[in-house]
């Protein structure tokens, strides 16, 4: 009886003051059912539904009335339309996919087309408009895996074109494949060296583990881990990456975010659980809803918007904890959302230090909404298969405190693109930073941001996640509805 009040009660909070429900479904048309589906589920779930007008409860009075809005609209630009955005206050992370197979595919299993070089592009020094691209790091198993490009090299054009802020993205993103002409650095203006790389987009699944390793020094035990994502199926591994720097009996710990744009907060949570170990049942990180969804969980589940650390994964093995009382973290502007929200939840109860870049400032998270009554994938509507990914919450520490404009680091050390060094050894610059300062204690001098350091863009930050933080929320929304 209890449960059948709170879904009552919780359906009374959603839509209060219009009537336009879901018992109203057979009067939409099955030429609006996705935008109906749209209008709904943002204005039920959206983040700052409360500032935008047209998603206001009171907006429509019958679902006739909404049937009318949504009318001719294109559900993209339904969709787009209805986000926040009211310069500064933009939201540049919600989205939006006609196809929720492959985005399944890509947030839960890593699967994805890609030619395999992931890279970011600045601009060349004193230009504003000619720009060019450094390897960041090739992703195993994938087309670029095969071919004579690596970590660390640069490319100026593409199929021949010099790369520019007026056709980067049409050369680089908008083809399944292209030739990349590499060049010598020069100091930030790169200068052709003949050689090119023909690339192919396939369908990889990518580790997020990139490598990992125990470095020894003095009388130190360093655990080394790059780690590229915070993606589900991979659960296992990086716990027996942790499993084996228990049995080595690390000392300390790097955890390589530099590259790393988010992904799944349950992983988050079993990554931070895993420094440490301590802490287990405590508060890790907690939420805030819009408005009614807010007032909804405080007055009747407060526990639904805490995650605490935990010591299992879920439906698996104990976490491996190293109950560690520090740890390092590298980062760069392209550390976002969940690397950032494993630094933040960490803060309160260890000592982080982050050396490299301040990071990209992303504390929003969001869930994936498919049109069925509960919108969950249970039941979706089979006449069509777009779902949606928009932001419905404000992640915030133990403290209530988070970054919005990035977390500056520790130690700022910029990496060089003209000697990136060679991920996972200790002569890597920003590796060996890290290992200086734990054998030493010492923070040194900052290096300071070169005029070409901020990138434009990069190649994870192109896809449809982008840097993204998705909730697991699906025990959430089987327990309310």
């Amino acid at each position: 009886m209890k449960r059948f009040t709170s879904i009552i009660a919780l359906f009374t909070l959603l839509f209060i003051g219009m009537s336009c429900e879901n018992d109203d479904e057979n009067n939409v048309s099955s030429d609006l059912e996705v935008q109906n589906f749209i209008w709904k589920g943002l204005n039920a779930y959206y983040l700052w539904q409360q500032e935008i007008p047209d998603l206001a409860d009171t907006r429509f009075s019958s679902q006739e009335q909404l049937n009318a809005f949504l009318e001719g609209k294109d559900p993209e630009e339904l969709f787009y339309s209805g986000l926040l955005n009211d310069y500064p206050n933009v939201d540049q992370y919600s989205w939006i996919v006609d196809d929720y197979i492959a985005l399944s595919q890509q947030l839960n299993e890593g699967i994805s087309g890609t030619n395999g070089v992931e890279f970011g592009l600045v601009f060349e020094t004193g230009s504003d408009s000619d720009i060019y691209g450094y390897v960041k790091y090739i992703i195993p198993g994938s087309d670029a895996a095969g071919k004579n490009i690596q970590r660390g090299d640069i490319f100026h054009a593409v199929n021949g074109s010099p790369l520019t802020t007026g056709n980067y993205r049409q050369l680089l993103f908008m083809t399944n494949s292209y030739t990349l002409n590499l060049a010598d650095y020069n100091n930030g203006i790169p200068t052709d060296n003949g050689i090119s790389v023909d690339l192919t987009i396939s369908e990889v699944q990518e580790n997020p583990i990139l490598t990992s390793s125990v470095i020894e020094v003095s009388d130190k035990k360093i655990g080394y881990i790059m780690y590229n994502g915070f993606t589900n199926a991979f659960d296992t591994q990086l716990n027996d990456v942790f499993g084996s720097f228990k049995s080595d009996g690390i000392t300390d710990l790097v955890v390589d975010l530099r590259y790393n744009p988010g992904g799944s907060v349950r992983t988050a949570t079993y990554l931070a659980s895993m420094i440490t170990g301590q802490f287990n049942d405590e508060l890790f990180i907690q939420e805030r809803w819009n408005d009614k969804w807010q007032t909804y969980f405080e007055e009747n589940r407060p526990d639904l918007i805490i995650n605490n650390f935990v010591d299992q994964i879920e439906g698996a093995s104990s976490i491996n904890s190293l109950t560690l009382s520090k740890v390092v973290i590298l980062t760069t502007e392209s550390s976002a959302s969940a690397s950032e929200l494993v630094i933040n939840g960490l803060k309160p109860y260890i000592d982080v230090t982050t050396i490299g870049e301040t990071t990209e400032g992303k504390i929003f998270g969001s869930v994936t909404l498919y049109d069925s009554d509960n919108y969950r994938i249970d039941d979706a509507n089979p006449n069509h298969t777009w779902a949606m990914q928009p932001l419905v919450l404000e992640v915030q520490n133990k403290l209530g405190e988070n970054q919005i404009n990035g977390i500056t680091p520790d130690i700022l050390f910029p990496e060089n693109r003209g000697n990136l060094g060679i991920l996972g050894q200790a002569t890597e610059p920003l590796l060996e930073r890290a290992i200086s300062f734990i054998t030493t204690g010492n923070r040194g001098l900052s290096i300071k941001k070169g005029i070409e350091t901020k990138e434009i863009t990069n190649s994870k930050r192109e896809t449809q996640t982008g840097s993204n933080m998705y909730f697991d929320k699906e025990l959430f929304l089987n327990e309310l509805f």
